[in-house]
């Protein structure tokens, strides 16, 4: 829960607090979340600087690095690794910055797998077909010894600097490495001369990110349990794992009404997931899934019915008096979900 200073104000007006209490209270508020990542100027500089850099080495690199070689990819990577990494412990220890700190260390997880393309490059693992800027564009199993070290590096970090920011590339890079995995396993069968046909390939990659997305949203659950303060170290976890269960879900088994139907299912219990765990991911992709199976009813089964406006929009009021009633009955609604959670996870969403 969000308050504000004039929420304060108006606490003082109604004589529940005294101006004095007030204004020591919203100081107390400010020293506590001075290391929070909320929206002002600031932090917005940091984040936008720190993007920045964060892409140059990504999602913006250029062919022109390819010049260097692996030797030289690897040794700017560290050399920039190295940089990054003094100048956060020096940001920590002289001024106490935690949020430009996090970002450049972050910024060293996402210099790990140009550090390893570059040494693979230096070892023969890579042809010249191949560039750095195809890590973030084609599939391709052999990504997986730079995503494992990634990994590697950013859950060392992790248990290092306790940063919320160090879990985004770990996040996305888990989401690739879910991508990456089915090509490795479809070649790991085809080496056990098992039958595989190019249809069966495209549905076995489908289920790989499927049930990878679920394992990384048991993950984020599970560090959701164990987290004791009050940085929301889950938050990415969460985002890659339903991006990849909810992506991969929208393009299965949606050729038909049954499977339209276990899809709406699915997309309602999301629904239901989000309000329990207080986590927004699900609610805004279980509402996008329900608005695909109505945009279904609209464009290919009642194309051309008058009837299916006006349907819709009683399926849209009827929501809205569910809304309504959910309000009233809010509070006993949710001690009824909260009731399935861990004692110390209901703790922190009740307070969220």
């Amino acid at each position: 829960m969000k308050i504000t200073y004039k929420q304060l104000l108006s606490a003082v007006e109604h004589k529940i607090l005294t101006g004095n209490q007030a204004e020591k209270l919203w100081l107390f508020w400010q020293e506590q979340n001075k290391h929070l990542p909320i929206f002002n100027f600031t932090n917005i500089l940091y984040y936008l600087g720190g993007l920045i850099a964060i892409g140059a080495m990504s999602l913006f690199m250029n062919l022109g690095w390819e010049r260097l070689g692996g030797i030289g990819l690897f040794s700017i990577s560290v050399l920039y690794a190295i940089i990054a990494l003094s100048l956060g412990e020096f940001l920590l220890k002289r001024y106490h910055l935690v949020i430009p700190a996090s970002i450049l260390i972050t910024f060293i997880i996402v210099l790990t797998p140009l550090a390893f393309y570059g040494l693979e490059k230096a070892l023969g693992v890579w042809d010249s077909s191949y560039s750095y800027r195809d890590y973030h564009q084609f599939i391709d199993w052999r990504w997986l010894v730079m995503e494992l070290a990634t990994v590697f590096v950013a859950i060392c970090l992790i248990c290092r600097y306790r940063f919320s920011f160090l879990f985004m590339p770990l996040a996305f890079t888990l989401w690739y490495m879910s991508l990456d995995l089915a090509p490795y396993l479809f070649h790991l069968l085809n080496n056990f001369k098992m039958d595989i046909n190019d249809y069966s390939y495209m549905d076995f990659r489908k289920c790989v990110s499927l049930w990878f997305g679920l394992l990384i949203i048991g993950i984020a659950f599970i560090i959701d349990i164990k987290n004791k303060c009050t940085h929301d170290f889950a938050f990415w976890i969460y985002l890659s794992g339903v991006i990849s269960f909810w992506g991969t879900l929208s393009s299965m088994y949606l050729d038909n009404e049954l499977g339209h139907f276990f899809y709406c299912c699915i997309n309602l219990l999301m629904l239901l997931v989000g309000a329990a765990l207080a986590r927004r991911v699900f609610v805004i992709f279980g509402s996008l899934g329900i608005m695909e199976c109505l945009s279904y009813l609209s464009y290919k089964l009642f194309n051309d019915s008058l009837l299916f406006p006006f349907a819709l929009t009683t399926i849209g009021l009827f929501i809205i008096a569910i809304g309504i009633v959910w309000q009233r009955h809010e509070k006993a609604i949710n001690h009824y979900l909260l009731g399935f959670l861990p004692k110390d996870l209901r703790k922190r969403i009740e307070f969220r």
